[in-house]
Formats: C-alpha cells, sequence, structure tokens
C-alpha cells in the first residue's frame, strides 16, 4: 500500500503562485516585486489581481531585495521572486547585507530550482542554494515537496516574521501531500514509521524516496519516511528519535551534497547519535540540459539510487 496516494500533477510553482493571491486578498500588507520573471515565477495572477502592490524591477534583483527591504520598514511584507539561480547567487551580498543581517522580514522565493528545471541547463540549475542561505543567521529556509506544501510554505512564511527563503520547482510533480496534513516551520513531517532504516527526504526528492519505499518494502525492508521540509530551523528532535531507532540514515536532496540537507541532518547526528549515513545527492557536479526525470537518474537522484543507498547503509549498520 502506498504511503501517500497521488492526485495528479501540478507545478509547485503554481503552488506558490495561488497562495500568493490569497494572501493578497486576505492582508494589503502583502506586496509582491519581480526581476522581469512574473510569470515564470508564477507571480502573475497576484500582479493582475493587486497591480498596485506589484512592482516590477526588472533584470535587476540586487535593486529588487533591497526595494523589497525597504519596504519592510513601512509595515509591508514583500515577497520578491525569481528564479532560485538568480534570487541568492546573484544577490547573496544584498541578501546578507540588506535583509538577513537586519532580520528584515523579506520572504525571498525562488522558484526553478534543481536540476528538474531541466533543459535550461547548468547555468539556471542552482545546486548550492540551500547551502548559501542556511549559512545566513535569521535566515529560515523551506523547501516544500508538492503543490499542496508549498501552498502551505508560503502562507506559513507570510505568517513567520524575519527573512525565509522559499524554494520551489518548475515541473509538472505529483501532488501527493493531502490538503488537511499540518505544515509547520520547522517540524518535519513522519509520513511513515519503521524499524530498519530512516530516509530523510526534501522537495521534489520526497516522491522518489516515496517509490523507493515501496520498492523496499517488497524486499521486506521497513523503512521510516520523513519529510524535512523546513531544512533551517531543523527538526532536531524527530531526525533524532528515528535514528536512535533505526541505527541508519540516507538522505535524499536535489542539491550539492555539500551543505544541504544531508550535511544539516549530519549536523545533527554526530554529536548526538552518531550512527551510519548515506547521501543522495549531487556529488560535486553542475547540470546540464536535459529532461527533468532523466537528469535526477543521471546525477545519481533516481528511485534505484535511492534504493542502493539503503542497500549501502545497512549493510554499514551491519559491520
Amino acid at each position: 500500500m502506498a504511503i501517500l496516494e497521488q492526485y495528479g500533477e501540478a507545478e509547485t510553482r503554481r503552488g506558490f503562485g495561488d497562495a500568493l493571491y490569497e494572501l493578497g486578498k486576505q492582508n494589503p500588507k502583502i506586496v509582491a516585486l519581480a526581476a522581469d520573471l512574473a510569470e515564470s515565477v508564477r507571480m502573475d495572477k497576484f500582479m493582475k489581481a493587486f497591480p498596485e502592490r506589484f512592482f516590477q524591477c526588472g533584470v535587476a534583483e540586487a535593486n529588487m531585495v533591497g526595494v523589497a527591504a525597504g519596504l519592510t520598514i513601512g509595515g509591508f511584507i514583500p515577497f520578491a521572486g525569481s528564479f532560485a539561480n538568480f534570487i541568492t547567487g546573484r544577490v547573496f551580498d544584498q541578501i546578507r547585507q540588506s535583509v538577513a543581517y537586519s532580520g528584515k522580514n523579506v520572504k525571498l522565493a525562488g522558484s526553478h530550482s534543481g536540476l528538474t528545471l531541466g533543459e535550461d541547463g547548468a547555468t539556471h540549475q542552482i545546486l548550492e542554494d540551500i547551502a548559501m542561505m542556511r549559512a545566513l543567521p535569521n535566515m529560515v529556509v523551506i523547501n516544500p515537496a508538492d503543490y499542496t506544501q508549498t501552498y502551505q510554505a508560503t502562507l506559513a512564511a507570510a505568517e513567520h516574521y524575519g527573512p525565509v527563503y522559499l524554494r520551489f520547482g518548475r515541473p509538472k510533480w505529483p501532488r501527493f501531500i493531502p490538503e488537511d496534513m499540518p505544515f509547520e516551520v520547522g517540524k518535519a513531517l513522519v509520513l511513515k514509521e519503521g524499524k530498519d532504516v530512516t530516509i530523510i527526504a526534501t522537495g521534489h526528492m520526497l516522491w522518489q524516496a516515496i517509490k523507493a519505499e515501496e520498492q523496499l518494502a517488497q524486499e521486506g525492508i521497513d523503512v521510516e519516511l520523513i519529510n524535512i521540509h523546513t531544512i533551517k530551523p531543523i527538526d532536531e528532535e524527530t531526525i533524532l528519535e528515528s535514528a536512535s531507532k533505526t541505527k541508519a540514515v540516507v538522505t535524499c536532496e536535489e542539491h550539492q551534497k555539500f551543505g544541504g540537507l544531508g550535511s544539516a541532518v549530519a549536523e545533527v547526528l554526530v554529536g548526538k547519535v552518531p550512527v551510519v549515513q548515506e547521501f543522495v545527492a549531487v556529488n560535486d557536479r553542475f547540470g546540464q540540459s536535459g529532461k527533468p526525470l532523466e537528469l535526477l537518474e543521471e546525477y545519481g537522484l533516481g528511485v534505484s539510487d535511492i534504493v542502493s543507498a539503503v542497500k549501502r547503509v545497512l549493510a554499514r549498520k551491519g559491520q
């Protein structure tokens, strides 16, 4: 039996856009800023409904972040959106100085993240953004798994006071998180309890982990599956409780192996529950053009790669 049923497919970026529109209806202090990519980031619905609260900053992301920081001084809650590569890598200095350092209530919305951006290739497929953003003091980092969770995360980001980096993707992706499943910043979701191994997944890789769990169950391997949607602050309690039980952990992310979810989990484990861990992540490579699912396979992020990682960590556990 599947852990979660699939309710069709939808873009995670559409979850952001739909939630931003709902926030605009509820709160006149919600404003949106774009850097010539409003439609791509799915901010167009908000833009058309609330033109007086939408700011088109053009291809000037650094300026956009500065404007967003300034708007918070007037009590506004700005959502600044662009491709994840542009909203983080291109303007890290402005985020550090104008947003994180002073704890401004800015929400950075990074669409088109990871390999599943697809054909746009290495220059656009940022795989380092989680590492950059979680290193900043005061910054919350959220990487939701599907349309519904991205919708929930956007609402939660607006409620949280302080800087937030919200990361989501371009392609249509399986929609499987039930609408009544709770979302709390910093609180992991245990989707299935198990005793043999813990799989911790974030973003698009959660669906890959779900499919891997189904295969492993057929082989008699009992997986505990955890969704870490908030990478910072990370849910240490849930991670430690699970690792204490299974004694083996596999982390799954659409990001570089260095500095992302796997690193964050390892930091939690090493001083308190030092168990064996395997990383399913991009291993020190830039992206390339291709179809989303084909790229996941090429870079070792396929369902079979998760299954193999689980078997490796179980073998190490038994040594």
